[in-house]
């Protein structure tokens, strides 16, 4: 199935009303043909992360937990994927995102079919060149016997390097909110070390210029409206950057600014100090999301 095909498909399903948990989303997939099961994961793989919400969430999470659940068919579409899917950084999430969990959590369960397949599958073992853990555990040591770990590299290599890579420290705040909407809202499939390059500007910022951080906090929110990177924003960047030194700051900022308010709502403050804690309690009031 193509990427045509792909669209179409995400379509009818973000449409259907019945995966709204995930005993109705399993009900749904668990039939399904592993060709179609296959075709969807590699459908999911191009969605970014702004429509990540309802239908296709719900789908995510199914296969996220696939691998724990059932680890043959887990196994079906991997092999299933490399077999019929020719976009090389749609393949390769099958590395850490999905191959390593079924590792993970059912190897001893999965390893003699894996090393069986992987003596006749040339994908495969580029597949298991980008599977790394413990060097000490068994199963490793069996898995690199058939990994082709040097042409796993040079892809891998290929998919980071971004073709402009982002200067940070030269941008403008509204550029830097610009570069941040754009790198956050990517699928992991077109990830690249651009976003690295944002989060270890976010830290920097955080340790040596908190307030440039909140500036860059209410840039993006003039620029941004869409609910999954404002959690995203909420969680990151705004969380790390309340402390006992910033909240002055946050609370003149929310008095004049309902949107920044209504952000403060998506911040986890459990473990702050008390007279932190006590301070946006009220600022958010019952706005929690």
């Amino acid at each position: 199935m193509g990427l045509t095909d792909d669209t179409g498909l995400l379509e009818v399903i973000v449409a259907a009303p019945q995966l709204r948990t995930p005993d109705e989303t399993e009900a749904f997939l668990d039939p399904m043909p592993i060709s179609e099961l296959a075709s969807m994961w590699c459908a999911l793989q191009r969605v970014s992360r702004r429509d990540q919400v309802g239908s296709v969430w719900a789908l995510k999470l199914y296969f996220d937990r696939l691998p724990h659940h059932r680890p043959q068919r887990a196994l079906d579409l991997v092999l299933e994927v490399l077999r019929t899917e020719a976009d090389k950084p749609t393949v390769m999430q099958l590395n850490d995102k999905f191959l390593l969990s079924l590792l993970h959590a059912h190897g001893e369960a999965v390893i003699d079919r894996i090393e069986h397949e992987a003596m006749r599958n040339d994908r495969l073992r580029w597949l298991l060149g980008g599977v790394h853990g413990a060097p000490d555990d068994p199963l490793m040591s069996r898995l690199a016997e058939h990994a082709d770990g040097k042409a796993w590299q040079v892809d891998h290599l290929a998919q980071r390097t971004p073709r402009e890579p982002l200067d940070c420290a030269s941008l403008s705040t509204a550029a830097l909110a610009r570069a941040w909407v754009e790198q956050y809202s990517k699928s992991d499939r077109d990830q690249d070390d651009n976003l690295f390059a944002i989060m270890d500007f976010e830290r920097d910022l955080r340790e040596e210029d908190p307030d440039g951080l909140i500036d860059l906090v209410l840039e993006v929110l003039k620029i941004e409206a869409n609910p999954v990177l404002l959690s995203l924003l909420a969680a990151g960047p705004l969380e790390d950057v309340i402390n006992a030194a910033t909240i002055d700051r946050i609370e003149r900022e929310a008095r004049v600014n309902e949107r920044f308010r209504e952000l403060l709502g998506g911040v986890w403050y459990y473990r702050a100090p008390d007279e932190l804690k006590a301070r946006l309690d009220a600022l958010i009031g019952e706005s929690r999301w």
